[in-house]
């Protein structure tokens, strides 16, 4: 694989995830490791363009029928996409289904591209998060088999344990804070063959223990703000995406 390309142009394709969800900027919206990558490559090449056609909620199918046809006719340098998660997360889900579409995101944008990155998605440590780890695998184990193929990067952020630490996630618990995405963006920056910047995957320091009445509280208070709502939109067939156009549909000169 050929590493440290200079890249003139960036396109992310995905979910919440790579729309940058939960790292809140001052005036409420989000960054993300997207951003936070599309920055550093744009200090080192002028005229650098960046286009971030994510949206929140968004499942493989709607990725690949609503971003992968602007993504490729983009023509960008970097192409990045993560999407399934979604989709294997929920109760009933055909996962074969999954990885053929993922499959069909990945042929339309890998000949479009220098250099297609794909992800194993990062999971907050924890029993609820664990029941799905079959169906993740059987997702991997794809991407690991589609990077061969097309000589994309794949990036295991799901094998890290400091990105999995709970601390660094959102109180959502389904979205990782800010310095969980500095960390994703530093990964992606060396694994495009960069020289490291720190050590995305260091250690955290041993946690604090935490009593059970704050347990308690924190568990109440996110199944009232977080998991309650979730079900809901599960139920109605809603999405958070719904209605939500990309924060950055167009592929034009990147502005911190």
């Amino acid at each position: 694989m050929q590493t440290n390309i200079t890249y003139s142009s960036f396109v992310a394709v995905g979910d919440s995830f790579t729309e940058g969800m939960s790292d809140r900027l001052p005036d409420g919206t989000y960054r993300g490791w997207a951003d936070l990558l599309a920055g550093r490559l744009a200090a080192r090449n002028p005229g650098f363009r960046y286009a971030n056609l994510a949206v929140r909620g968004k499942l493989i199918g709607q990725i690949v029928e609503e971003q992968t046809g602007p993504a490729a006719a983009m023509g960008a340098d970097l192409v990045t996409l993560v999407g399934g998660l979604n989709d294997v997360l929920r109760p009933k889900c055909d996962v074969g289904r999954v990885c053929a579409l993922l499959e069909e995101a990945v042929e339309r944008l890998a000949p479009t591209c220098k250099r297609l990155v794909l992800m194993r998605s990062p999971g907050r440590r924890g029993p609820v998060f664990a029941r799905f780890e079959p169906r993740l695998e059987r997702l991997f184990s794809v991407i690991d088999e589609l990077g061969a193929r097309h000589d994309a990067t794949v990036v295991d952020l799901f094998a890290s344990q400091s990105v999995g630490d709970p601390r660094m996630w959102d109180e959502d618990r389904l979205h990782l804070n800010a310095e969980g995405h500095r960390r994703v963006a530093e990964a992606v920056w060396q694994a495009l063959g960069h020289e490291p910047e720190a050590d995305w995957d260091a250690p955290l320091p041993p946690a604090v223990p935490v009593g059970w009445i704050a347990r308690r509280t924190s568990d109440v208070r996110f199944a009232r703000q977080h998991l309650g709502p979730w079900i809901g939109r599960r139920l109605t067939g809603r999405s958070s995406g719904d209605g939500r156009a990309p924060k950055r549909a167009e592929l034009l000169p990147y502005e911190d």
